[in-house]
């Protein structure tokens, strides 16, 4: 045999000069022999092959995907769930949507009046022979009386704009704006008629029916504000009954500016969709069994 080809054989081979073994197939395992295990050699797992094991996915990667579908093709947006991304439906939804808030904020002036004639005291007056007059001179009372208007009005539009804001964050917007707006505007003038029209039956019967010198009480009313009608046909509230409406707008616009989204409602959080990539096991390399061949020497 030439010298220059190897010989597997050879028993005069050094122990300590190993060579890399030769291509081909590999001499079978000795029982109970340590370097004959074989290594654990990295799969490539096919498209319907499942996980090999010992690849778990990241959890920090990402969410993980059907091996059969491509990553790039799934809409990011279908992996949140927050309710709040739903669209805000049909312009003739939100218009009846915005009429309801206006009749309910309207409505709720019920509640701002009886509490408007609850605190706010009545003015005394004396029965006189031309009518009745003032008990005091210069009396506190009527100014009073517009002050807990004004302040009641300020606090309503306030918590008015701040539960449309919360309670219907999907409909945030200019249409939202204008149903608080209005529906406080509405609500003012019926806490003012009303507050106004308690005890004014009684008034007017002691006004007629009293006795000279009789000291009574006239009902609360507003010296800063009411409702102007112009041209017959077109009333227009002034005054302390604005006070509502200025009240939710302002909340409503400050709220709208201080919103981190520029839709005014919430928006889903992005998430990170890239597939999770296993990495392949590190393995050492391994020793030469004892009957490798040894280098070619010349």
């Amino acid at each position: 045999m030439s010298p220059a080809i190897p010989d597997p054989d050879r028993a005069d081979r050094p122990a300590d000069r190993p060579g890399p073994p030769l291509p081909g197939p590999r001499p079978a395992a000795r029982p109970g022999h340590p370097t004959d295990v074989p290594a654990a050699v990295p799969v490539d797992p096919g498209p319907g092959d499942p996980d090999p094991a010992g690849a778990a996915a990241d959890p920090a990667a990402g969410p993980a995907y059907p091996a059969d579908q491509d990553p790039a093709s799934v809409d990011p947006s279908a992996l949140t769930t927050s309710p709040d991304d739903e669209p805000a439906g049909p312009v003739r939804r939100r218009m009846a949507l915005a009429a309801g808030v206006v009749l309910t904020l309207t409505a709720s002036g019920i509640l701002l009046g009886l509490l408007w004639v609850a605190l706010a005291p009545g003015t005394p007056v004396v029965r006189t022979a031309d009518g009745a007059v003032y008990a005091e001179p210069q009396p506190e009372q009527p100014i009073a009386a517009d002050g807990w208007f004004s302040l009641l009005g300020l606090g309503f539009g306030a918590l008015a704009a701040l539960g449309l804001w919360f309670l219907l964050r999907r409909h945030r917007g200019p249409l939202g704006l204008f149903a608080a707006t209005v529906g406080c505007l509405g609500a003012a003038v019926v806490a003012w008629r009303l507050g106004r029209t308690i005890g004014l039956g009684t008034y007017e019967r002691l006004l007629t029916s009293a006795p000279v010198g009789e000291r009574f009480d006239k009902p609360v009313d507003l010296r800063a504000g009411g409702v102007d009608v112009y041209f017959g046909l077109l009333p227009v509230p002034y005054g302390d009954l604005l006070l509502p409406a200025f009240a939710a707008a302002v909340t409503y616009t400050l709220l709208a500016g201080w919103s981190r989204w520029p839709s005014l409602r919430p928006e889903p959080v992005e998430v990170s969709w890239v597939p999770a990539v296993p990495s392949a096991p590190a393995t050492a390399p391994e020793p030469p069994g004892p009957d490798a061949a040894a280098p070619p020497r010349g």
